[in-house]
């Protein structure tokens, strides 16, 4: 039965931060950020139930679990749905799927002290000067598809002189040198949450909008392409 103030849990693996929240209704109960690069096989259900146990609940409790459904890393985005089908498939509860880049975009107005409504460029970092990314408006409507780039000096021009745009999220550093001088440029340095992730997971819970806990994938973008690791025999993503 959909409650009123449900108990969702939050989990967020999508890039190279570990975090996961806890929430009853719209209130964040808690919430760890844990930035070690790439260590979500080894953390993730520690911080699990470090959150649940700081706050006297068993995963029984849960009435939803949301998770960041990318695009990002594939073995990170992996590790985190498969992890949100166990829970689900044992506690019978329903999953709500996430954008990152609607996450991160989230994250950097709450950041921000702005006056207007700016457009708002989240994005992920995909190696050398590529990046996942999409353009949303303030209040959070896509208004784009969500692509890959590789950043240039022309990156975004479109965009850029006809009004101010809040570039966040983890690839933006990238282009940050490339845009310096252009003061329609802003830059957000609000780090991806698993808390940004409250507010889109509760009304998702409302309108009953759920995924097929059997079926469903991460948005990986871009197929998954091996990198030959500095340790002979071994592959990284």
């Amino acid at each position: 039965m959909k409650k009123n103030n449900p108990l969702i849990l939050h989990i967020e693996t999508a890039t190279e931060i570990c975090s996961v929240a806890l929430s009853e209704g719209d209130r964040l109960l808690q919430v760890i950020d844990y930035d070690q690069s790439f260590s979500h096989a080894e953390k993730l259900m520690e911080l699990i139930n470090e959150v649940l146990e700081g706050n006297r609940l068993k995963t029984s409790d849960l009435d939803a679990v949301a998770v960041s459904i990318g695009p990002g890393s594939y073995t990170g985005l992996r590790i985190g749905v498969s992890t949100v089908k166990g829970l689900a498939y044992a506690m019978e509860i329903p999953v709500i799927a996430i954008s990152t880049l609607s996450s991160i975009a989230l994250g950097a107005k709450k950041s921000v002290n702005i006056n207007g409504s700016y457009k708002i460029a989240p994005m992920i970092d995909a190696r050398r000067m590529e990046v996942y990314t999409a353009l949303y408006d303030w209040e959070g409507v896509r208004l784009n598809e969500v692509h890959s780039e590789i950043l240039d000096e022309n990156s975004f021009r479109e965009f850029l002189v006809k009004e101010p745009i809040l570039f966040c999220g983890n690839g933006s550093n990238k282009f940050k040198p490339l845009v310096e001088g252009n003061s329609n440029a802003l830059f957000s340095d609000a780090t991806l949450s698993a808390k940004n992730m409250v507010q889109p997971a509760l009304i998702k819970y409302k309108n009953e909008e759920f995924e097929d806990t059997a079926y469903f994938e991460p948005f990986y973008l871009k197929d998954y392409i091996p990198v030959k690791s500095t340790v002979k025999g071994l592959y990284s993503n």
